[in-house]
């Protein structure tokens, strides 16, 4: 496929790595990067992860075959209401949010019903730094990228965007968007949540400078996701917050019965515990 104009509207990680893969493929004729932040547009140009740097939206929008929507989820109607004025019938609108039933919400209530030619989507590819500094064209290189279009999505618009993203080398997969937000609460959500609480926690604790003295690879492989955009999973988390108490929930009830375990000693149900994970990593991980 070949685009003539893209958009990225905040033009962060994300947004950025996807200029940059498609600028490597040749199948972008010119990126137009907006953001709220002069600073951040005047980097992307430096960087050549954009074509043109335009701060005011309605420039930005005119002309786009496809505007990739780069905000974080929280800002997502806000963003929305900006854009709906300026947004040409011929423009495919797709976004890059970690939640989609939230995003979807907000389509709905600044559109009414969900335009034919919006397709949400979600790159399952980040990594713990974040702003564009830290896009590179081989992030989507054997990754997933999940599309959730609607009963109202027009089936050329799914193929538009799902040809966008296979050609920077992504994997695409369909899936409902509530089945989307349960599934991520689990693989992704959750993780966070528990790499942020238990860094807060040993931070917290007297000897936390011995503590993080002698942290060993595993603390660090396991918190590494503990050093992402504190705002943007701020907003994924009450973005999805049902889903997510969900497998809190559930977590917490197993974590009793492993601290009930440790107490009574009980070593065959500590070892079924770490077998039955191991073997469920190596499946799905190794």
């Amino acid at each position: 496929m070949s685009i003539g104009r893209l958009v990225i509207l905040g033009v962060g990680l994300i947004g950025g790595s996807l200029a940059l893969a498609l600028k490597k493929q040749g199948m972008v004729a010119q990126v137009v990067g907006w953001s709220r932040r002069e600073q951040t547009l005047q980097k992307a140009l430096e960087l050549g992860v954009v074509d043109r740097a335009e701060p005011d939206l309605a420039k930005a929008v005119r002309g786009a075959e496809i505007a990739v929507l780069g905000v974080p989820v929280g800002a997502m109607e806000v963003m929305l209401r900006q854009l709906a004025p300026h947004l040409e019938e011929q423009t495919i609108v797709t976004d890059v949010g970690s939640t989609k039933g939230s995003v979807v919400e907000a389509v709905r209530h600044v559109f009414g019903e969900p335009p034919p030619r919006f397709v949400p989507g979600h790159p399952i590819a980040g990594i713990e730094r974040s702003g564009v500094e830290a896009a590179f064209a081989e992030l989507y290189q054997g990754r997933r990228v999940i599309l959730t279009p609607v009963s109202q999505t027009e089936r050329h618009a799914v193929a538009t965007v799902r040809a966008m993203w296979e050609g920077c080398g992504a994997e695409v997969v369909e899936m409902e968007v509530t089945h989307h937000d349960e599934v991520l609460a689990a693989t992704s959500h959750l993780p966070h949540m528990l790499a942020y609480s238990l860094v807060d926690t040993l931070a917290r604790m007297d000897e936390s400078e011995e503590i993080f003295q002698f942290a060993a690879g595993g603390f660090r492989d396991f918190t590494r996701i503990a050093s992402s955009d504190p705002q943007m999973w701020h907003d994924i988390c009450l973005a999805n917050r049902d889903a997510l108490l969900v497998m809190l929930e559930r977590f917490r009830a197993d974590l009793a019965q492993l601290s009930d375990a440790i107490r009574a000693g009980d070593s065959d149900y500590l070892m079924q515990t770490f077998l039955r994970a191991k073997r469920a990593r190596d499946r799905f991980c190794g």
